[in-house]
Order: structure tokens, then C-alpha cells, then sequence
């Protein structure tokens, strides 16, 4: 989407927003098992019995967790046994003080994809990629020239729609803490929490006077795929905006694509922008609805191990296909995206791909806190590295800020007439579904010539 996703967050919510950017591409959730027999000799016998005792135990798990599958082996030059010894020998007079140990070393790795998370982080990002949450069903971003926090997505049936909250009101505070000086992450972290507690919302709309709102939180399944059936230039679409690659991306995806191919569609336009990742198995079963043949992806390991996964002849359709991406696509957008475009499936339109081609797997740690580590590099199926400089679109069209604003603003509008990319897509389709019918007629004409008459010869 037009967002800047450096302020952008689903409050409450699947979409955590970080110090660093926030996609991410997740290789799968396990659970990690502590390896205290791995103590290196030098320590000393005081280092070994004190580190029974939390918050040590848990620096070691995250400690032998990046020495045992981190994606370098070298760890950036960095002597990773001595950090190990720098972490167990200082005490720690609280779980706070320690974290933050621990986030110093992982800092020294240059990685800002390999992290370490809190339980409430760790919490909000398994929420996340299960697609679901316990909030009140809104999506935020951070407003650049005024610092603003504002409701750009409400979702259907959430708390927030049953409160009467609208996109583009404005979050004055929460519970009585004002919001212009929260980051994306706090206000997040405050409007999250227990299914069924409640919070109080000063909100703001238009140029009327301010007003409260209490809600009430709820599980909410969160929908990752939207989609319509829309008639233009002569031709009918089928459009698919995909928000992040969940547990519940995949089905999602098959139900648009047959409703769609069932309602009559001649093509369909894919709308990626603003995705920022999310689960590794869920954008290889994307790609393999849209993919009969060829490879998504190849992934390369620590030890120089590639393992390229293809498609496997379960495409749902072989219709036209235009994918919109923009410098919010990243990771599992990127994959889905390189895999349509180097296998000639789709034609990209947009601008300029975020550009990670690492993927991390998540471990959640005996206090409930998580790690995030970088395990392996990805590559598109013609081989591009793409990290830094993302996926180059085929018909490159920037909006402008004024653009982005207006869309950000309007959610409605986005997928209309007034979204120049759209557009530009709608225009790409054309050709293609016209290409497409003037083949399909060829087809059909030469099957009818082949039809033989029926009759009684003389």
C-alpha cells in the first residue's frame, strides 16, 4: 500500500511495528530446547552454577541458538565465544537489564532481521502470523508532517466497526495516555490485550469536537485476502489484494481465485503493495496456485546448501495475471513476485520492491520471549540476490507523495480510477486478456473446423 510501513501498525494486532523495518519472512515456529550442556571450558565454576538461574539460562539459549543456526558462520567477525563469556560472566539485577545485554550482542551482528523479542513482542508476532489477535480490529499509521495517529483500516464485524470507529479518525489518546508522542509499537502495545477487558479511546473526526469511545476486545480472525470482481475497459477482473502471507493467506487466496474464476473473470490483478512478508509455506502455496511449472525459490544455508522449491502442477488458473508491488513489498511478497515474473506468469507493475532476501526462524524461549534468527538467503528463480535493490516492476510507475497521501487517506479509492498504478495495471491487463481472447478464439475456430460432418456419403 502507499504506507510507509515504518508508520503503519494494526493496533492491537498482527502487524508489530519495530525499531527497523518491519518485514520479515518467517521460515516456520518452533520451540527451542535449552542446550546448557554446551558450556564453553573457559568459564568459570561461578558462571556455571549462577547460570541455572534465570535470566542467564535464557542469554545462553539465545547465545547457542544464533552459534548453532545463524546464516554466517562467521558472525560478522565477531568473536561469538567471547560474547557468550561477556554475557554469562555480568549479573543482572533485573529480567530488563539482561534483555538488554542481550540485545547489545545480537546488535554487533549488523543482522536488524536476527532479534530478540519480549514475551509481549514474541506474543504479538505469533498472533500475527496466525492471523488472528486479541484486540479491537484496527490498522494505524503515524501521519509524517503531523505526527497524527490515524485509523486507516477498520475491520468488518471487529470491536472497532461495532464502536462506530472510521478510517481516517484520528486516536487523540488511550486510557488517558496521549498519543503524539507514542511510536507505532506503544500505542500498539496499549490498545492490544486480554479478550474481553476494555479500553477507552479518544478519538477525533474531521473538524468535530473530540469524543470518547469505549471498546471492548475480542478475537478476531483477521481476513489477509480482499477481494471484487470489477468491470473495466471492456473487460471483466478479478482483483486481489493480499495484506500479509498468515496462516490463513493461503485458503483465503484459493476461495478469491475460484469465486472470481467462477463469477466470469478474463484476468486478475494482484495488489501486493504494502505486504510486508510473513510465513515462508504460505507464499510457496500461493505461488503454487498461480504456477503450474518451474521454480519459486532457492534458498541457500550457513553451510553453502541450496535447495530449490518448485511449483507441482496444481495451478488454480492459467488467466492473465498483472502483480502491483511497491517499496512496502517485501520478503514473501518478493518471493511470490520473483517467482511469477522470472517464470514469465505475470507481468509486475509498480515501483521499486522493498529488496530482503533473508528469511528467519522464529524460537520462543523458555520464559516466553522469542528469537528471531537469520538462517538461510533466498535467491529468485533466475538466481538475483535482491536484497538492498528489490524486484525492478516491468512497468515502472512511482506515485507521488501527494499520491501516496491521498490514497492513505481514502482507502477506498485505492484500486479505483484515482490510484495511478492501478490504472496502469488495468492498462497492461487489456492487452493481455485481448491476446488472450483473440488465441481462445483461434482455438475454438480450429476445433469447429475439425468437428466432422455428419451425413451419409454418396
Amino acid at each position: 500500500m502507499p504506507q510507509n510501513p515504518q508508520h503503519q501498525a494494526l493496533s492491537s494486532t498482527r502487524r508489530f511495528s519495530l525499531p527497523f523495518r518491519y518485514p520479515f519472512l518467517l521460515a516456520g515456529l518452533f520451540a527451542a530446547s535449552t542446550t546448557l550442556a554446551l558450556i564453553s571450558p573457559h568459564l568459570s565454576p561461578a558462571v556455571h552454577a549462577s547460570l541455572e538461574a534465570s535470566p542467564k539460562e535464557v542469554l545462553d539459549e539465545a547465545w547457542q541458538i544464533v552459534n548453532r543456526e545463524y546464516v554466517d558462520i562467521t558472525f560478522n567477525n565477531v568473536d561469538w565465544q567471547e560474547v557468550r563469556y561477556e554475557l554469562l560472566s555480568q549479573e543482572y539485577s533485573s529480567t530488563r537489564e539482561a534483555y538488554a545485554a542481550l540485545n547489545r550482542a545480537l546488535r554487533q551482528l549488523q543482522d536488524p532481521y536476527t532479534r530478540f523479542m519480549t514475551p509481549e513482542q514474541y506474543e504479538t508476532l505469533t498472533s500475527q502470523t496466525s492471523g488472528e489477535l486479541s484486540g479491537v480490529g484496527i490498522r494505524l499509521q503515524k501521519e509524517d508532517d503531523s505526527d497524527e495517529l490515524v485509523v486507516i483500516e477498520v475491520l468488518p464485524n471487529s470491536p472497532a466497526a461495532n464502536s462506530g470507529l472510521e478510517a481516517g479518525d484520528r486516536i487523540l489518546s488511550i486510557d488517558g495516555a496521549a498519543t503524539e508522542d507514542m511510536t507505532l509499537e506503544e500505542a500498539s502495545e496499549r490498545i492490544r490485550g486480554e479478550e474481553g477487558s476494555s479500553l477507552t479511546l479518544e478519538m477525533e473526526r474531521d473538524a468535530q469536537d473530540s469524543f470518547e469511545v469505549n471498546v471492548t476486545r475480542a478475537r478476531i480472525e483477521l481476513t489477509n485476502v480482499y477481494y471484487s470482481l470489477k468491470s473495466e475497459q471492456d473487460m471483466t477482473v478479478g482483483y486481489i489484494r493480499l495484506t500479509e502471507f498468515s496462516a490463513h493467506a493461503a485458503e483465503q487466496m484459493q476461495a478469491a481465485i475460484e469465486d472470481l474464476s467462477e463469477q466470469g473473470a478474463e484476468g486478475f490483478v494482484l495488489d501486493l503493495r504494502g505486504n510486508p512478508g510473513g510465513l515462508l509455506d504460505a507464499s510457496i502455496d500461493i505461488a503454487r496456485m498461480w504456477l503450474p511449472t518451474g521454480t519459486i525459490v532457492s534458498t541457500v544455508d550457513r553451510g553453502g546448501e541450496s535447495i530449490a522449491i518448485r511449483a507441482n502442477d496444481t495451478a488454480l488458473t492459467q488467466l492473465p495475471l498483472v502483480v502491483l508491488v511497491d517499496g512496502n513489498s517485501a520478503s514473501s511478497s518478493e518471493i511470490l513476485t520473483g517467482a511469477l515474473r522470472d517464470n514469465q506468469r505475470a507481468t509486475v507493475v509498480g515501483s521499486q520492491t522493498f529488496g530482503k532476501a533473508l528469511v528467519q526462524q522464529v524460537y520462543r524461549l523458555s520464559d516466553g520471549s522469542g528469537l528471531a534468527v537469520t538462517i538461510s538467503h533466498y535467491y529468485t528463480p533466475d538466481g538475483t540476490d535482491i536484497s538492498q535493490l528489490g524486484i525492478t516492476p516491468d512497468v515502472a510507475i512511482d506515485l507521488t507523495s501527494a499520491q501516496q497521501q491521498q490514497l492513505s487517506r481514502n482507502p477506498d479509492s485505492i484500486a479505483t480510477s484515482a490510484d495511478p498504478q492501478y490504472n496502469r495495471a488495468i492498462s497492461v491487463l487489456e492487452t493481455d486478456v485481448a491476446l488472450r481472447r483473440i488465441t481462445d478464439e483461434a482455438s475454438e475456430a480450429a476445433t469447429q473446423s475439425r468437428v466432422p460432418l455428419r451425413g451419409t456419403a454418396r
